[in-house]
């Protein structure tokens, strides 16, 4: 089979929601898609998702399927891109930790990105598993009973970890060979206790907010309506799992911010 093709047949889940980081969605599901894989889009609602570039609301993303509706045998693999809001919306809904735990279940390969791993430790899974995270999430890992490593990427059986935005690169060397069975690129190291603390904070979100111009009130209405929009939908759909999302909840444009 061609190297390009290395997933052909094969379908991929990728569970996310609003406040998905955006690199962490679209690199991986490219690569997917190149790889020959069926790339299916799962999330808490019908409709389109937003993701968030650092602190800018990125492009809408299509919905494919229901996380109600979504059964773990029919995937071949899952992925949980991180972001600052979809794991924490998603940790919180019993649909997703129960959507998790069945994957991870059968054996499934899960590609766990970034705070995405806070999904992980809601579902009950991290007890006893090696992983890295987002560097702020450390403690959250350590104190579920993880052994937490301060690597790009991390490797445990059924579950390849990353760090961040910054090693999605790292992520796509290791995530196919993942679904496709092979063995691990770059061997992981097993040490006896979890890495330490880090003791600067990260510089990934530090170093483009101070790049990036300060945000317009047209950027700031963005970042209001993308939270309202997430709470009408939300009361909306009590009692109603599968209820159309307004079209003016999310997908209402958001001006660039102006260069001053």
């Amino acid at each position: 089979m061609s190297a390009l093709k290395k997933l052909a047949g094969k379908r991929i889940a990728v569970l996310a929601a609003d406040g998905f980081e955006k690199e962490e969605l679209a690199a991986p599901v490219e690569a997917l898609k190149a790889a020959g894989a069926d790339v299916v889009i799962v999330a808490l609602h019908p409709g389109r998702i937003r993701g968030m570039s650092v602190h800018q609301p990125a492009e809408l993303v299509a919905v494919d399927k229901t996380v109600g509706k979504a059964r773990a045998e029919d995937y071949d693999g899952l992925v949980i891109p991180g972001g600052y809001i979809s794991p924490d919306l998603l940790r919180q809904s019993a649909p997703a930790r129960d959507f998790i735990c069945a994957v991870n279940a059968l054996g499934t390969p899960i590609v766990i990105m970034s705070q995405a791993a806070l999904v992980m430790v809601s579902a009950g899974l991290a007890r006893d598993r090696t992983l890295t995270s987002w560097p702020g999430v450390r403690d959250d890992m350590v104190n579920a009973g993880a052994t937490w490593l301060n690597e790009e990427v991390v490797r445990d059986a059924n579950w390849l970890s990353s760090r961040g935005p910054q090693d999605v690169a790292a992520v796509l060397r290791e995530m196919v060979p993942l679904f496709a069975g092979e063995p691990e690129v770059t061997r992981t190291r097993r040490p006896p206790q979890s890495d330490p603390q880090p003791e600067e904070p990260s510089e990934v979100p530090g170093q483009p907010l101070r790049w990036l111009a300060t945000p317009s009130v047209g950027t700031m209405l963005g970042l209001a309506l993308l939270g309202v929009g997430v709470v009408a939908a939300s009361r909306g759909r009590r009692g109603k799992p599968d209820a159309a999302v307004p079209a003016t909840a999310l997908a209402l444009p958001v001006p660039e911010p102006k260069n001053t």
